[in-house]
């Protein structure tokens, strides 16, 4: 008797748990609408400049794709997810959503029809943004030329993909606050911190993730990953061997190149295109906000050296340095990767001349200082195009001409060299993440083109 009452009362309570569970996972459809506007020609051109800060367009538009229409195949830990088509058309769009709906979906993750949307939509930093903010965006995108593209359906294992699982993600991880101004911060600081931690969801990259794909706040811009690359830390936790001030923040977000620190590659690249576009007041105001996070800094500046050349060893057994501009390195006999060093790298990365033509100085490079060998390997195999109008750095790409080993044997090798500090213990799994990654670029873009 005693163990009947104990396997029904908790059998009672396994299933009051789990109607408590759906009630709390459902959510209300919103009726459609026929449509809305016109807009307001200003609130047009204001939500034209947030959707830039957010960079709505790159997650929003497949290669070769209309902008906004959505199909991007996005890679995560847990499946690739396809972005959807936020376009005015009224059956594969947001035709028929109200402002109402569009600020749901944008604060609080839920579509038009009730269903949990998945964070690869950053809502839980979108939660910040403000009532006229929201406003602004609905009437920018409302007002595009709307496109016929149905969503791809997302590659998810089970249970991950039944969406109200997601409701059980956001009462643990999604908290709905709106943005408060800190008093005892100036207005620039208040204006950079709404939109590094809302709209620009700038802790969405750099900040690590737990197993359940959240966000760490407690380290927050710790440095974490994104689409392949990483994002590397910031502030105080900044592994960057020329430390970041506010001028070169505000140069780097403002034309996606500084001399001391590097040029944007990966998701980063599209973000300063984005931002390169926008008030660049909003972007010197975030360059404020970013550089007051390397206020808790505790270690002294790194010393590094004003170029590679400098930076470079000399004396016996060591690489001497290059004489012209043209001049290789000669390798130290029997170190695999400093003879690919030599033959390969050393030609403009040691010789006098200037960007774009001159390699750029190693010593100074968060590739090569960074807590992670992800982008080094990532620069290395895709290298780095030309960028028009800008004396940007250009490099080839050596995917396709150098091995697994040669790879590990040149990384292990440069860095050695240059950050002066630990090597990484990773080197290969970073290459087999980025020819994996390659392929999966390469398969998508072929997708797309059917």
């Amino acid at each position: 008797m005693k163990f009947r009452f104990v396997f029904f009362s908790l059998a009672s309570a396994a299933i009051a748990g789990s109607l408590v569970a759906i009630f709390y996972a459902w959510q209300p459809s919103i009726a459609p609408i026929v449509s809305e506007g016109p807009f307001d020609s200003a609130l047009v051109r204001k939500g034209a400049q947030l959707a830039l800060l957010g960079d709505c367009v790159t997650c929003h538009t497949a290669d070769g794709g209309a902008a906004y229409a959505g199909g991007l195949a996005m890679p995560t830990p847990f499946g690739t997810i396809y972005s959807t088509n936020i376009t005015p058309d009224p059956d594969t769009g947001i035709g028929h959503w109200s402002e109402q709906a569009f600020v749901r979906a944008l604060r609080a993750g839920v579509d038009r029809e009730g269903r949990h949307l998945y964070p690869a939509f950053p809502y839980d930093h979108f939660t910040l943004v403000s009532n006229e903010d929201a406003r602004a965006l609905y009437a920018f995108f409302m007002s595009r030329d709307p496109v016929k593209a149905a969503a791809r359906p997302n590659e998810l294992p089970f249970p991950i993909n039944i969406r109200l699982v997601l409701a059980g993600w956001k009462l643990l991880f999604l908290r709905q606050d709106r943005f408060v101004p800190d008093p005892a911060r100036d207005a620039k600081w208040n204006r950079g911190k709404y939109l590094v931690d809302g709209l620009g969801h700038c802790g969405a990259c750099h900040s690590p993730r737990n197993l359940m794909g959240a966000e760490e706040k407690s380290r927050g811009f710790a440095g974490g990953e994104a689409e392949g690359w990483h994002a590397y830390a910031l502030g105080a936790s900044s592994h960057a061997a020329v430390p970041w001030d506010e001028a070169s923040l505000a140069e780097y977000l403002a034309n996606g190149f500084h001399a001391m620190h590097g040029v944007a590659k990966g998701p980063m690249a599209n973000v300063l295109d984005n931002l390169a576009q926008v008030d660049r007041a909003d972007v010197d105001s975030m360059a404020h906000y970013l550089a007051s996070l390397a206020d808790r800094r505790s270690e002294a500046p790194v010393e590094v050296a004003p170029n590679a050349r400098a930076a470079a060893p000399s004396g016996p057994g060591k690489m001497p340095q290059a004489a012209g501009a043209q001049a290789a390195t000669p390798a130290v006999a029997g170190d695999a990767g400093a003879a690919i060093y030599a033959a390969a790298c050393a030609s403009c990365h040691e010789s006098a001349r200037p960007l774009p033509l001159g390699g750029a100085a190693l010593s100074r490079s968060s590739a090569l200082t960074g807590e992670s060998p992800t982008n080094l390997v990532n620069v290395v195999m895709q290298g780095l195009p030309a960028a028009d109008g800008t004396a940007r750095p250009i490099m080839p790409g050596f995917a396709d001409v150098l091995s697994d080993s040669q790879l590990i044997d040149l990384v292990h090798f440069v860095r050695e060299r240059f950050s002066g500090k630990q090597d990484w213990t990773d080197v290969a799994t970073a290459i087999r993440a980025a020819r994996s990654t390659r392929e999966f670029a390469r398969r998508s873009t072929a997708n797309n083109a059917r």
